[in-house]
């Protein structure tokens, strides 16, 4: 019965953030990506990540070291996103433990 509720529980998760993708605010925006962190996200990547967009393009991009754990991006768009985390680092990582546990997100300064 526990089982049964947690899977539920995941599709909810899962249907809710796919649901308010466009709904809830991108954390930052530079250079035509588009940065996104979802709530209760850390089911199917547990270590801290986001989502970025690039011209209708999609990659999960872990926060610790830059790799593309799903998706692709042009990889001139990969040399500055890396940029980006390096210098926010302490800010995506504290979002990240705010978004997992379904908390306000705060916005990041983009690359200039």
């Amino acid at each position: 019965m526990a089982e049964n509720k947690k899977n539920s529980l995941f599709s909810y998760v899962e249907r809710i953030n796919h649901e308010k993708r466009f709904e809830m605010p991108a954390i930052s925006m530079f250079y035509g990506l588009i940065v996104y962190l979802y709530y209760y996200d850390n089911k199917k990547h547990t270590v801290p990540h986001i989502h970025v967009e690039y011209q209708g393009k999609e990659a999960v991009v872990k926060i610790t070291d830059g790799e593309i754990l799903e998706g692709e991006l042009h990889p001139k768009k990969m040399k500055l996103l890396a940029a980006w985390i390096e210098i926010h680092h302490d800010e995506l990582i504290a979002n990240w433990t705010l978004a997992v546990k379904g908390e306000q997100v705060f916005k990041i300064d983009p690359l200039r």
